[in-house]
């Protein structure tokens, strides 16, 4: 077993415990790590000085527990279960009572802004580029949350 000291790409640090070196660049690669605070995947090794053994005691001494094979462990804010199952009851909510236009999203959105289209309820996918000229145009719209088990 190894621990990293590990930060997201906003910041966060927690630790993660892995089968070895291997372990982790196996799961970084497969998209499996995410921070605790903001669910990012976007997680690299962080800087970390080594562990050494206090003078007389030997090397090993104090182990700690071992996590399920491959699971980095870390303490998330116990408010995050309550976060997370706010975001999916929106994200349900949404997708059930919104119509699905897939990537032509930003192409409905301005029909219904101009009146071209009955006015409704829809959510799709839209590049950067595609919202930013919506947000441009003053056509209001909003992301739905990015859940962990999206990235499964």
């Amino acid at each position: 077993m190894i621990r990293y000291q590990l930060i997201c790409d906003k910041g966060h640090v927690f630790d993660g415990w892995f089968f070895g070196a291997a372990g982790f660049d196996r799961q970084k690669a497969a998209g499996q790590l995410e921070c605790p605070g903001c669910g990012s995947t976007g997680v690299d090794k962080a800087l970390m000085a080594p562990a050494v053994p206090a003078k007389g005691k030997p090397k090993g001494e104090a182990k700690a527990p071992r996590p399920d094979k491959g699971q980095p462990v870390f303490r998330a804010d116990p408010k995050q279960a309550e976060i997370k199952a706010a975001l999916r009851k929106l994200r349900e909510h949404v997708v059930s009572n919104a119509d699905y236009v897939g990537d032509r999203f930003a192409e409905e959105a301005r029909k219904i802004h101009y009146n071209e289209s009955e006015s409704r309820g829809i959510y799709g996918e839209a590049s950067a580029e595609d919202a930013r000229a919506l947000r441009d145009e003053g056509i209001e719209f909003h992301p739905l949350p990015i859940l962990p088990e999206d990235h499964n």
